[in-house]
């Protein structure tokens, strides 16, 4: 749906008004990672021992690579942060950013839990299954290469949750849930297992008055087989029964499961527009949402209608390691509050491009702030 985006903006902020208390109100339960991520820098030209210059692209970098095939080459890192990760704790942190009351199970340390995770488990209910895993991330103005050790993820699995939080425990949970969000398919290899599980033992127990949502978020699924990528989306498809089902899905994401899916397109994936890969998908999936973000814009298919917006694009992002899951958050926080498909857009792109200009999630007033100075500098970076 076209609209012109600063009333869209404006329209939002006007939803948005009022409702912070509201925020309170809300629980969500989310799972099911954890990561220590370090933010690092890769070195272009040493100047001198306190001043280099940074590889600015994934392009450069990877020249920089093909360069030294056949040959060898020592590449250096500069680490500038240290901070919580995974797609599970950046969107819970988010939400938290927001008022919303969480619920977290996922592998933030054991016995004890990281520092890094500190602040979260202060903040809400958590449930720590083991050991959380490493991500070097090496930060691009185009994008980041994450590079994950991930190994300690196979120790989540439905027996060790149920270790952790006792199954009647997690009905009621769950049962007292306006969303629930159990993300990072790609890197937990028992996740469709679980996902299993809670249909089959779960949602049978629950009695709600109205469908939670379930936002799932495969996160970057390229190095799983077709096989299991097929029976995750079957899986997510069947929640759809019981929920309403959002898929959020990155660019890059839409392309890989539009093959996988083998949808009939224009063109390769990759090269089709927004549009067309959108509603191809949210066709053939016939789930409540399917939303796509790329890097400068959003769309969204919902009761199948198409919505597109553009995002407050900044060319100098300060961190962009957990911007697509503070979108997550955003988006799901406007569907929470009751507002339209589009005006989700904007509360998704909004609280993403607070987060990359800030390095951290926004508050809500800061959030409807932020949305203020976008509406006066639409189509202009800012």
């Amino acid at each position: 749906m076209a609209q012109n985006a600063k009333e869209l903006i404006q329209e939002t902020l006007q939803a948005l008004k009022g409702l912070g208390n509201k925020t309170k109100e809300l629980r969500c339960f989310i799972g099911l990672d954890g990561f220590v991520d370090e933010i690092i820098h890769v070195v272009d030209k040493r100047i001198d021992f306190d001043s280099y210059t940074r590889i600015e692209t994934i392009a450069q970098l990877a020249e920089r690579i093909g360069q030294a095939a056949g040959l060898s080459t020592n590449i250096e890192l500069i680490p500038k942060q240290v901070k919580l990760g995974g797609n599970g704790p950046i969107m819970a942190n988010a939400l938290l950013s927001f008022g919303v009351r969480v619920t977290y199970v996922g592998c933030l340390g054991a016995p004890d839990i990281h520092p890094v995770f500190k602040e979260l488990a202060e903040a809400c209910e958590t449930y720590s299954i083991c050991d959380p895993g490493h991500t070097d991330a090496l930060e691009f103005t185009d994008g980041k290469v994450m590079m994950g050790k991930i190994e300690i993820l196979k120790e989540i699995t439905w027996e060790s949750i149920l270790a952790k939080l006792p199954f009647e425990k997690l009905v009621d949970i769950l049962a007292g849930s306006q969303l629930m969000g159990l993300l990072n398919w790609t890197m937990i290899p028992y996740m469709s297992d679980i996902w299993e599980k809670v249909l089959t033992e779960v949602f049978p127990r629950l009695q709600t008055a109205e469908k939670p949502l379930a936002f799932f978020d495969l996160c970057d699924p390229a190095k799983r087989n077709k096989e299991d990528i097929a029976r995750a989306v079957e899986l997510i498809q069947r929640f759809e029964k019981h929920c309403r089902v959002i898929l959020g899905l990155n660019r890059k994401e839409a392309s890989e499961i539009a093959s996988v899916l083998e949808l009939t397109l224009s063109d390769k994936p990759e090269n089709v527009s927004l549009e067309e890969i959108t509603k191809a998908l949210a066709e053939k999936l016939n789930i409540y949402c399917v939303v796509v973000h790329p890097v400068a814009e959003a769309a969204a298919v919902i009761g199948e209608q198409y919505y597109r917006v553009d995002g407050p694009y900044t060319s100098d992002p300060k961190l962009t390691t957990g911007a697509g899951d503070n979108f997550n958050a955003g988006f799901c926080l406007g569907q929470l509050l009751g507002l339209s498909p589009a005006q989700c857009l904007i509360t998704g792109t909004g609280t993403s491009g607070f987060y990359v200009r800030n390095m951290r999630s926004p508050k809500f007033d800061e959030l409807v702030d932020f949305l203020e100075l976008w509406s006066q500098n639409v189509g202009r970076e800012f």
